[in-house]
């Protein structure tokens, strides 16, 4: 990271001893666990099932590694003021250009790959699939913060794109102005929806300013405009919002996206300090609550991965496939 003056090299020290591959100014890589398990065991996350992508070569970076418009419970990332860390999120650093941070951000994923070279030579890792992941076709721009806090949001998809790789751009939705003036839409578009009111928005997300909810209604108003695919992500937690499945269905009626998937939260990272083991809803759990909301939008169930605790929503009869060049 080129700013690492600027930030506490503590913090800095931290997220490297995390594995997190620090791109430039304010960009990151990490490797997801399912890229590990598409390696070892040819595993796949539930994005595979649903929607086409190869987990061994899924990229997961994020250009906005410690900022952030909220302070959700349920986030995995560290958060201002824990673990003694504090620094200031109005205060941005030097932003790099799109073309930097995929150049590097594919950099950082083979410099994480290398580390499965022995498992290679030793027969434990397949060596085409180890070759293909070292090309990688998807970007998953969800790791941590809070993408549309990058002013070249569009470069970005666009350099993604130019480079041969499709995007999956997930926010909170609380800057609708970036979204809608993107010079190139993502590949699919995601909205985390994780409170069906202000009041559970506020207790769960904790905004950074109150009038962020609203910020939110439009960004799911806005939804309908964009061509893409588009899914509306809901992180139930047993004991704060696994209930008003009304309230879900009257917010999602605004948007009509293309899927919707309500998945349970998992305790892991640092929402363990905020959050219980407890909170994690059953797999039986996530589909009832699933069940309820389709009776309740019109949508039907047609999938569900089950090791992940998801259930993917549409009006469509099958989600369909993404596609990247070969």
């Amino acid at each position: 990271m080129d700013s690492e003056r600027d930030a506490d090299p503590m913090l800095l020290k931290l997220l490297k001893r995390q594995k997190y591959q620090l791109v430039g100014n304010h960009s990151a890589v990490k490797k997801c666990r399912w890229l590990h398990k598409s390696l070892v065991n040819g595993e796949a996350c539930y994005k595979a099932r649903f929607y086409g992508i190869k987990s061994h070569r899924c990229l997961q970076m994020t250009p906005s590694l410690i900022w952030c418009t909220q302070r959700c419970l349920y986030c995995w990332r560290i958060q201002n003021g824990e673990a003694g860390f504090s620094w200031n999120e109005s205060a941005t650093p030097v932003w790099d250009e799109p073309s930097e941070i995929v150049s590097h951000s594919i950099r950082a994923q083979r410099k994480i790959l290398s580390g499965y070279k022995g498992q290679v030579s030793a027969g434990r890792v397949d060596s085409k699939t180890y070759r293909e992941a070292l090309e990688p076709r998807h970007a998953a721009i969800s790791l941590t913060g809070e993408p549309t806090l990058y002013p070249y949001l569009g470069g970005l998809l666009s350099e993604f794109h130019s480079s041969g790789l499709t995007t999956f751009l997930v926010t909170n939705g609380t800057r609708p102005e970036v979204l809608k003036s993107l010079s190139e839409e993502p590949t699919q578009l995601y909205i985390s929806l994780s409170a069906p009111s202000l009041e559970k928005y506020q207790e769960i997300c904790r905004p950074r300013s109150i009038d962020f909810w609203q910020r939110l209604i439009e960004t799911l108003e806005l939804t309908k405009s964009f061509s893409c695919p588009t899914a509306v992500r809901i992180t139930l937690i047993k004991g704060l919002n696994l209930q008003d499945p009304c309230g879900y269905a009257r917010l999602i009626s605004r948007t009509e996206p293309t899927y919707i998937e309500p998945k349970s939260y998992m305790y892991v990272g640092y929402s363990r300090e905020r959050l219980g083991f407890a909170n994690m809803p059953t797999r039986r759990e996530v589909y009832q609550f699933s069940s309820k909301l389709a009776e309740l939008t019109g949508y039907r169930i047609i999938d569900e991965s089950p090791n992940s605790r998801v259930v993917l929503l549409s009006r469509l009869e099958k989600p369909m496939k993404v596609t990247s060049k070969p």
